[in-house]
C-alpha cells in the first residue's frame, strides 16, 4: 500500500483526479483534454506551495518514507558488477550494513551502506537499518581492504542510529563506532559519504567520516532523533514534531 504523507493528500487526491479524467478520455468519447489541462496547470502550483514550504518535520517523514531509494536501489542504478561480501570475521553478518565492491564508470570502487527494509519482514531482517557492532567492523574490514587495494570507498547513510539494545552493547557498539571514526580519519584512499535518507547521530558517523560528505534533498543528519531529543527534554517521544521544530 502506498504511503502517504499528511501534507500530501491534496497533491495525491488532485493527482487521482487527473488520472481519473485521463481513464475516463481513453474509455470514451468524451474530450476533456481541456479540464485535464486545467487541473495538471493547478496540480503543479500546488506541489510548488507545498514542497517549496516544508516544515522540518515534513522533511524528517520524507527522509523516512518507506518510498524513499534505498542503498540497494542506489547500487543497482549507478554501480555494475556489484559482489557483496558478508561477516566481520569476529562474531557475524549484519544486514543493516550493506558492503562490498562495484566498478562506477569502469573503476573498482568499495561500496558500504546502511540499509533499511522496505516492508515489515525487511525491516526486521535488516533491523529497521539501525546496525549492530558486527556491522561496524564489517564496514571497517572493507574499508581496510579498499585501502590495501587503492580503491575509492562510497558510503551511503541511511539510519535512525546504531542499535541501542542490551546484546549490541555487550558486544561493544560504542567501541566499533569509535574505532571507525578513528580509523576512517587516517585512511589513504578517498572517502565520499553520501546521506540519502536519515543520518542519525553515531550511528551515522559510523561509516561517515570522509573527504566530501553530501546529503540528498529531504535528508536528514543530526546529532539525535527527534523523537530521542523529545524523550530528553520533555519526557515524552511524541513531542517529535515539536523537537524537530526546534
Amino acid at each position: 500500500m502506498k504511503q502517504v504523507l499528511e501534507f500530501e493528500k491534496p497533491v495525491v487526491e488532485l493527482r487521482e483526479k487527473i488520472e481519473e479524467l485521463k481513464r475516463i478520455t481513453n474509455v470514451s468519447e468524451i474530450d476533456l483534454s481541456e479540464e485535464i489541462e486545467k487541473m495538471e496547470t493547478r496540480l503543479a502550483k500546488l506541489e510548488n506551495d507545498i514542497y517549496g514550504k516544508l516544515k522540518p518535520w515534513d522533511r524528517v517523514q520524507i527522509a523516512r518514507h518507506a518510498e524513499r531509494p534505498t542503498c540497494l536501489d542506489y547500487i543497482s542504478h549507478l554501480f555494475t558488477d556489484f559482489i557483496e561480501f558478508h561477516g566481520d570475521r569476529f562474531y557475524g553478518d549484519d544486514e543493516a550494513i550493506v558492503a562490498g565492491i562495484a566498478k562506477f564508470d569502469g573503476k573498482p570502487v568499495t561500496i558500504i551502506g546502511q540499509q533499511r527494509g522496505k516492508n515489515t519482514k525487511e525491516n526486521i531482517n535488516r533491523n529497521f537499518g539501525m546496525p549492530h557492532p558486527e556491522g561496524y567492523r564489517k564496514a571497517l574490514r572493507h574499508m581496510k581492504q579498499a585501502e590495501k587495494f587503492n580503491r575509492p570507498i562510497i558510503t551511503f547513510i541511511d539510519t535512525k542510529g546504531a542499535y541501542p539494545g542490551k546484546a549490541a552493547e555487550e558486544r561493544g557498539q560504542s567501541e566499533a563506532i569509535a574505532r571507525n571514526l578513528m580509523e576512517m580519519a587516517g585512511l589513504k584512499v578517498p572517502i565520499i559519504c553520501i546521506v540519502i535518507g536519515e543520518g542519525g547521530s553515531g550511528g551515522a558517523l559510523g561509516i561517515g567520516v570522509g573527504d566530501h560528505i553530501h546529503m540528498l534533498e529531504n535528508s536528514t543528519y543530526s546529532v539525535i532523533s527527534p523523537e530521542g531529543a523529545a524523550a530528553l527534554l520533555w519526557k515524552d517521544a511524541k513531542q517529535a514534531e515539536r523537537a524537530a521544530e526546534s
